[in-house]
């Protein structure tokens, strides 16, 4: 292989990279019987949507772009079965059968490996739980100067995180680009039943962490699918949403963050700009109201219950705090940005809720001037 090609490079942004790794998970979590129809819809939402996008990409660290990388996708026309539809149905999997592997690990390993897969984009969205499989799944690979890790048109078998290490990516012996100590690759060919679509050979010798083809979309796609299954579950069970088309309510799923808030925690500040709103998932929170130098609860609200929503709909600050009460607990966010691209149905519905909360207030303090939206 030749690095004098160099001027015939072809670029592969990493945006592109992202785009296309999500949309893959995406789709074969829903398998939809038309694929272009998905992908229309599925690229229409994501343009609607897109600044918030943009800024969930780039993250706190400018470096996460150079560290999360693939194989250079290869497009083709022809149109394939994917592997994931071949082998693995994340709805079928019992817990209990194929249990994901365990590669024991000294704790100087687990922690270089948890420095080594922070900033993978791929595994922001695991859960605890399912992060420690995740560290659990992977097993080191020693490479040394000119090892082949993969080879282009190679059946995929491991999916690769960088520890150490200088290696090169080629397509068609032409020379592509390098990574420098840090970066992933691998991923694609195990979402898709298709060949490896590039050559990575290591320049130095290096150290990698591996996770089997298998294990990586029990994982990954189990853990898109639960969360899809759960947040359909908890949406269904919200009657403001009953003016959502089941189609939308999916989406409104899919848009949803996990938070997890401790005894105690506050949640929202009284006075702070509106950046989303909340279902409750498990637990209990308390909404308080200054008063007199002191805070008032105003109400209890538990498991598939909501709440934020008023301040995005009038516009206004937060005019109460809200904190956990009576254990850890546990929240789906949705950011202000997909609060106003999928909940157009639902606005008339919070509308009226304001004057219901009005009311609310003033049976507490006897008056119903200076009342804003409590939430």
């Amino acid at each position: 292989m030749s690095s004098d090609s160099s001027s015939r490079r072809i670029p592969v942004p990493e945006e592109l990279k992202e785009v296309l790794l999500q949309f893959s998970i995406a789709y074969l979590v829903e398998q939809p019987a038309d694929i272009v129809d998905y992908a229309v819809d599925y690229f229409t939402k994501m343009q609607a949507n897109r600044p918030t996008i943009l800024n969930d990409q780039r993250g706190d660290d400018q470096s996460i772009n150079s560290q999360d990388g693939d194989e250079p996708p290869i497009m083709q026309h022809s149109r394939r079965k994917s592997v994931f539809a071949e082998t693995y149905d994340p709805e079928a999997d019992d817990d209990d059968e194929g249990a994901t592997a365990i590669f024991p690990k000294t704790d100087e390993q687990r922690a270089r490996l948890v420095e080594s897969v922070k900033n993978v984009l791929l595994f922001r969205s695991l859960e605890k739980e399912q992060m420690n499989q995740v560290l659990d799944a992977m097993f080191e690979r020693r490479v040394e100067p000119g090892d082949f890790i993969i080879r282009q048109g190679d059946d995929g078998d491991n999916f690769y995180v960088i520890e150490s290490g200088i290696f090169k990516v080629y397509i068609n012996d032409k020379y592509i680009s390098t990574y420098n100590n840090t970066g992933l690759f691998g991923e694609l060919a195990l979402l898709y039943n298709m060949p490896r679509a590039a050559t990575v050979q290591a320049e130095t010798s290096g150290l990698l962490w591996a996770m089997d083809r298998q294990t990586f979309r029990r994982i990954l796609l189990k853990s898109a699918f639960r969360k899809r299954k759960m947040y359909e579950e908890l949406l269904n069970n919200v009657p403001m949403l009953k003016a959502l088309q089941n189609y939308e309510r999916m989406n409104l799923a899919d848009a949803l963050i996990s938070k997890t808030y401790e005894n105690g925690q506050r949640i929202i500040k009284q006075g702070d700009e509106a950046d989303g709103m909340y279902f409750i998932e498990e637990g209990t929170v308390s909404v308080r109201m200054d008063q007199d130098n002191s805070e008032i609860e105003i109400s209890l609200l538990g498991k598939g219950q909501y709440f934020g929503e008023l301040a995005l709909v009038t516009h206004r600050p937060r005019a109460a705090s809200v904190y956990a009460v009576g254990g850890p607990v546990k929240l789906a966010f949705l950011d202000v940005k997909a609060f106003e691209r999928l909940l157009g149905p639902c606005m008339d519905i919070m509308k009226r809720n304001i004057d219901d909360y009005e009311s609310q207030l003033v049976k507490i303090f006897g008056s119903k001037n200076n009342i804003t939206d409590t939430r």
